[in-house]
């Protein structure tokens, strides 16, 4: 991986997208988006976690935040993406509605043997891509692509109409997500 794609200043924001191994479509179910949800909350109140900006795809991730305690934002995004992929995991186990269920978790369990730090099911791929936001322009244009992704794949005309993502609360209203930071 290329040195720019890295944590090197754990004070600062960092823009980072992660997705489903085979860009698999988990996040059609509101359930699994409600997982990220919860974690996300956790991470604010727990870890210290502070979200900018965050928006789920149906198979990826897009998220602005910044650490503000002790722990590095890579081990901080690690320890969200471990407990979100085993409660993914677990929850497609368990839903009975899943007519994807054993497509899943085939892929989950094959991906999961090709890698040397995955036990069983690997969820995520490994790649975030962390891009360090150190201007308020930059975390603007960050912001708005991560917002706009919605519109540009015709989910919705208008960002803020995308119910799972910070645009709402950046359009002057209550999204999903409390204690999101809007920047101006």
């Amino acid at each position: 991986m290329s040195r720019n794609y890295k944590f090197h200043n754990p004070n600062a924001p960092y823009f980072v997208s992660f997705a489903v191994v085979e860009w698999l479509d988990v996040f059609i179910r509101k359930e699994y988006k409600d997982i990220l949800l919860d974690s996300f909350s956790f991470c604010q109140k727990e870890k210290q976690m502070e979200i900018y900006a965050w928006c789920i795809m149906s198979n990826h991730v897009h998220l602005v935040f910044r650490s503000l305690g002790d722990e590095p934002p890579e081990k901080l995004l690690g320890s969200l993406k471990r407990f979100t992929s085993n409660a993914i995991v677990k929850a497609v186990k368990e839903n009975e509605k899943e007519s994807r269920k054993e497509h899943l978790l085939t892929i989950f369990r094959r991906n999961g043997v090709k890698s040397s730090n995955v036990k069983n099911y690997q969820f995520w791929r490994h790649d975030n891509r962390p891009i360090e936001l150190w201007s308020k322009k930059v975390i603007s244009q960050k912001i708005n692509y991560i917002h706009n992704n919605p519109v540009g794949q015709g989910f919705v005309f208008r960002p803020e109409d995308y119910v799972y993502s910070s645009a709402v609360d950046y359009s002057g209203e209550k999204g999903l997500l409390e204690g999101v930071v809007v920047v101006n």
